[in-house]
């Protein structure tokens, strides 16, 4: 660890000793109070107060390819990359108000679950496997790659597969905890993420400053990344003409103006924060009021988001663009900046980073276990204690399904740095990022149709449900693969844009644009199947005013946050 100082080492190994030491404290008190329960260990039911949800949800959903991917983005296009965390926010208001009180009532705990009651069997199999195979193959494939590669960045490239195991074992050891261990680990983790993240930033700014010979200020330096880079402080990008460059193409077909905001941009975010079982999995165990205070809070904690994870790249670009320093490739603006830090100061940022990524790798190992145990052991292969479960979901042989969870978190993770170790998958040729768009988005219209309709329209079939998923998916390959060469580069519903892939010249739809004409002709086709049902489909959500009214507290929250929203974007348009 040549390149880390002693200070910075210490800074880590602190770190470690406070996130190890309060979660095995979390765990020895769980026991003490004899909350052993599968349903505590899967879902904390009770035990997590609102800010640990939403510090919980938070701590999920940064990980590496935020710091990396986000940042590297930021170095490209901009601020404009800041619409996945600022709709974000939008997006989780709409689930606290009329997600989560459907959930909650109807006593869902695992996304699965959802698609049997409403549904079926066999679109909940379908995706309980499908889920497995996507947080196994994609998301922790993905995490572990590019937190390994950043990490190692730092300490030394020969460190990269001690670090990738090292994340892989420090996530492990906070998932076999439980949920609740989880959760309120993640409060600290976000505590050192923001801390991290912030001071990162507040020394690249006085970097800036101080190359520019402003001296050190870091308000002096933001206001040099708006003089040198001002492209880079538009929130919505025009459209593209004839005179445009090849570089401002490839921006568009990324963060596609205007048009994202009609449609992908949207469906990626409900999608991501409303039907996924990660995310979704904080709130399920709380009453209504505290898991919307919780998810709100992870709203609000959002705004401050690109500050963290996006300005460091701005900052990256404009010191890259002055030749005081070298970039190679904008998946490296991130690293880049944190090699011009102090020392300690480069410890704590490395601690941030791990804190989003372990946060994240436990999130998802939990989930995994979730499914796997409620949705395909205890149905498929102890049939016994799922009809228990359906009865009273905490006398199902408590132990032997919690040692189930961990086990099943195991092979996750050895799975998972499997295929990791040599970069089997070709995550590092795709870029994680991309990674991970590439194979979330494709399924994305499809799953968010069924849930949508499922919760609000009574008259959705599960015939209807399985042909939009597979819709979905099929149409989503469509338009990203085969449109253009169809209906050409110019239609009413799309124009694709020239660009380079794998060394050759071709047209491309943007990928938001995709997915927004992917979920409109799947949900047509799932309401014309539909329409030859019954009116009310028999297993349809009950659904009351009284579910959706709002507590002063809760309607505060959301006014505070739309207002920074609107103060945000009417300075950035």
């Amino acid at each position: 660890m040549n390149n880390l100082s002693t200070s910075d080492i210490l800074v880590f190994i602190l770190y470690f000793i406070l996130i190890a030491g309060y979660g095995y404290w979390i765990y020895r008190k769980k026991k003490k109070a004899s909350v052993t329960a599968s349903h505590d260990f899967f879902l904390a039911e009770g035990s997590l107060t609102w800010w640990a949800i939403g510090a919980s949800l938070i701590a999920s959903n940064i990980s590496a390819e935020q710091f990396i991917g986000m940042s590297g983005n930021g170095f490209f296009v901009g601020i404009a990359v800041a619409a996945y965390e600022w709709v974000a926010a939008i997006a989780l208001i709409i689930i606290a108000v009329w997600f989560i009180p459907i959930y909650l009532k109807n006593k869902i705990y695992t996304m699965p679950q959802f698609l049997k009651t409403r549904y079926n069997e066999t679109v909940s199999l379908i995706m309980a496997i499908f889920w497995l195979f996507l947080y196994i193959f994609v998301n922790l494939t993905s995490i572990l790659f590019l937190g390994a590669v950043a990490i190692s960045g730092l300490v030394g490239p020969e460190y990269f597969h001690v670090v990738m195991v090292g994340l892989a074992v420090f996530a492990l050891i906070i998932t076999l905890g439980g949920m609740k261990v989880i959760g309120y680990t993640d409060v600290i983790q976000v505590a050192v993420l923001i801390i991290g993240g912030f001071a990162t930033i507040y020394f690249a700014l006085t970097i800036v400053s101080e190359k520019f010979g402003l001296g050190r200020d870091a308000l002096a330096g933001f206001n040099t990344l708006l003089k040198e880079a001002p492209d880079h402080f538009h929130m919505i990008l025009s459209k593209p003409d004839a005179s445009s460059s090849q570089e401002y193409i490839s921006k568009y077909l990324l963060l596609p103006g205007i048009a994202m905001y009609f449609a992908g941009q949207w469906i990626v975010n409900l999608n991501y924060w409303g039907c996924n079982q990660y995310i979704t999995q904080r709130a399920l165990g709380a009453d209504l009021q505290t898991a919307r205070k919780g998810i709100l809070f992870a709203g609000f904690l959002k705004l401050f988001m690109p500050v963290i994870v996006m300005l460091p790249g701005i900052a990256a670009y404009v010191l890259h663009k002055g030749g005081h320093l070298q970039v190679n490739g904008m998946d490296s603006a991130y690293s880049s900046i944190l090699g011009f830090l102090p020392e300690g100061l480069k410890g704590l940022s490395i601690a941030a980073l791990t804190a989003a990524i372990v946060a994240s790798l436990a999130g998802k190992l939990n989930s995994i276990s979730t499914i796997y145990t409620y949705d395909i052991h205890n149905k498929y292969f102890k049939k016994k204690a799922a009809e228990e479960q359906d009865v009273n979901i905490g006398r199902a042989d408590e132990h032997k399904q919690v040692w189930t969870g961990r086990i099943v978190a195991v092979m996750a993770v050895l799975i998972s740095l499997l295929f990791t170790w040599n970069d089997l998958l070709g995550i590092k040729g795709e870029g994680g990022f991309t990674f991970i768009q590439k194979y979330t988005g494709f399924i994305s219209p499809g799953v968010f149709a069924m849930f949508i309709l499922g919760m609000f329209w009574k008259r959705t079939t599960g015939t209807a449900a399985v042909a939009g998923l597979v819709t979905g998916l099929l149409l989503a390959v469509f338009f990203n693969n085969y449109a253009v060469a169809v209906f050409g580069h110019e239609t009413w519903l799309y124009t694709a844009f020239k660009t380079m892939e794998e060394g050759k010249e071709v047209y491309q739809i943007p990928f938001l644009i995709n997915v927004g004409w992917s979920f409109f002709f799947t949900v047509l086709l799932m309401a014309v199947i539909s329409m030859a049902g019954p009116k009310i489909n028999p297993k349809a959500f009950e659904l009351d005013r009284s579910m959706f009214r709002l507590s002063p507290s809760v309607i505060a929250m959301i006014v505070i946050t739309l207002l920074i929203l609107t103060v945000l974007y009417a300075k950035f348009w």
